[in-house]
């Protein structure tokens, strides 16, 4: 039989689906978040939408403002992008009177880079451009490492990695949750300068136990939110909202260090409603069985050299 094109892309489907075949459609295990790990515990029942964190963000990580009215006279993003790590959003239903409610009300929700601990940024980029730090969980950016592939904004379930469309040497723009800062004993600047305590940084297993302590408090009852920091001695004392009963990252894609609570649903909000295993163990279950070894690429590759040794035969011919 002549190794033709049809031929070859015959065999080399057979191929695929053989060894497809004998692939798991199981998850690997998942990852293991680190006992240093750092994060931020948002309380969109505290956030009055001052922005201050979108300022102090700016300001520290050195981002340009970004216009999106006529006058330009403010920073004004609508959304996360290549010059916006950091955005405070809007929910809004019916009258809008009630702050925390999902009917005839309205809350705010603080979007940036989710810090996933199974990241699947870090999963899909073929050049380590993107890496998960193995003591705080900071999943950081290198710029030199970079190629411009953008795998990492398609395999993002919260579209969180912007590219920088208008430059010239475009980068890869997301959260790195100010892990400059943390030479000088400082943390991220969003909760540094929160004034009500809405976001607040520390360890992750801290910042769970005090979500699940707000989650056990009846509406109405007074609390001391603490301020910036999780063990912060400054508070922030007020009434209790009616939270949903949830912390959003605990569980979902395989856990994040950036955790929520919220009076509104969290898909009304913007949040995707993912499962509890990350999408980067199951691609990366997949994709390690079929390249075990280098057997899909190796068969692949015999079938190349075949097709050009035949070609070059029949010519000589």
């Amino acid at each position: 039989m002549d190794m033709n094109r049809r031929n070859f892309l015959k065999v080399a489907a057979g191929s695929s689906l053989l060894l497809a075949s004998g692939t798991s459609a199981d998850a690997r295990e998942a990852r293991k978040l680190s006992p240093d790990a750092v994060g931020i515990l948002y309380d969109a029942t505290v956030c009055i939408g001052c922005k201050v964190c979108q300022s102090a963000c700016k300001e520290h990580n050195k981002m340009p403002v970004e216009h999106s009215s006529k006058d330009m006279l403010w920073d004004d993003p609508v959304d996360l992008s290549g010059k916006t790590l950091n955005i405070i959003k809007l929910y809004a239903n019916g009258t809008g009177i009630t702050k925390d409610s999902e009917v005839d009300g309205y809350s705010f929700i603080k979007r940036h880079c989710m810090h996933c601990v199974d990241p699947a940024c870090v999963s899909a980029c073929p050049v380590t451009a993107l890496k998960k730090d193995p003591k705080s969980g900071v999943v950081s950016y290198n710029k030199d490492a970079c190629i411009g592939c953008r795998y990492c904004q398609l395999a993002c379930p919260y579209n969180i990695p912007k590219f920088e469309f208008d430059k010239a040497f475009p980068q890869i723009r997301k959260c790195q949750l100010c892990d400059h800062r943390y030479k000088e004993d400082k943390f991220s600047a969003c909760c540094e300068f929160c004034p009500t305590g809405a976001s607040v940084f520390g360890n992750v297993n801290d910042l769970l136990a005090e979500a699940k302590k707000r989650l056990a408090l009846q509406p109405g009852e007074y609390y001391k939110y603490p301020v910036a920091h999780v063990r912060s001695r400054e508070t922030s004392y007020r009434p209790v909202a009616k939270y949903q009963g949830r912390i959003y990252g605990e569980k979902e894609g395989g856990g994040t260090q950036y955790l929520m609570l919220a009076g509104v649903p969290f898909t009304k909000l913007g949040m995707p409603d993912l499962d509890e295993t990350s999408d980067a163990a199951f691609s990366e279950n997949i994709q390690h069985t079929i390249y075990k070894g280098m057997i899909g690429p190796g068969v692949l590759l015999a079938g190349l050299l075949f097709a050009a040794y035949k070609s070059t035969n029949k010519k000589d011919e």
